[in-house]
């Protein structure tokens, strides 16, 4: 929404499971109401793709949300930099047992919670510009990014 550079670790080509965050939280709540004692379960969105087909999927829906930003396409802001020291190329979640035990699945594909979320940060500037005016913030992106 800035302009500022899009970090994409080594080749992007890593591999996570990507859930919506209500789906994430109505699965937790779901396990503490109704799950037995001691039990443990994955949570995940059934959504694996690599880091750099998701930055390209959400920089597409920021094209068409605002189709007047000076930075469009979005995507000419990915900057490839140096990979962390020993990053997992996959992380991957079974959620048989959850959907199986307690009936859960996720609500949302990958896409619409994307939107959603994006579609949330766009309508709350105040709350992110109370984060990225922190001092904390800007060493944090010192230390993960602008070093490699």
């Amino acid at each position: 929404m800035n302009g500022w550079q899009i970090p994409i670790y080594g080749d992007g080509k890593q591999i996570r499971d990507w859930l919506y965050v209500e789906d994430h939280c109505e699965a937790i709540w779901l396990v503490v109401k109704k799950s037995k004692p001691g039990e443990a379960y994955n949570i995940g969105g059934g959504n694996q793709v690599a880091n750099i087909d998701l930055v390209r999927q959400i920089c597409s829906i920021l094209d068409e949300l605002l189709l007047d930003s000076e930075y469009c396409p979005h995507e000419l802001l990915l900057t490839y930099i140096a990979d962390r020291p020993g990053h997992d190329r996959r992380y991957a979640m079974d959620i048989a047992k959850i959907n199986r035990d307690l009936g859960w699945k996720p609500k949302e594909q990958l896409n619409s919670g994307l939107r959603k979320t994006i579609q949330w940060y766009l309508e709350n500037e105040d709350w992110i510009e109370s984060i990225i005016s922190k001092p904390q913030h800007k060493a944090w992106l010192e230390k993960n990014y602008k070093k490699r």
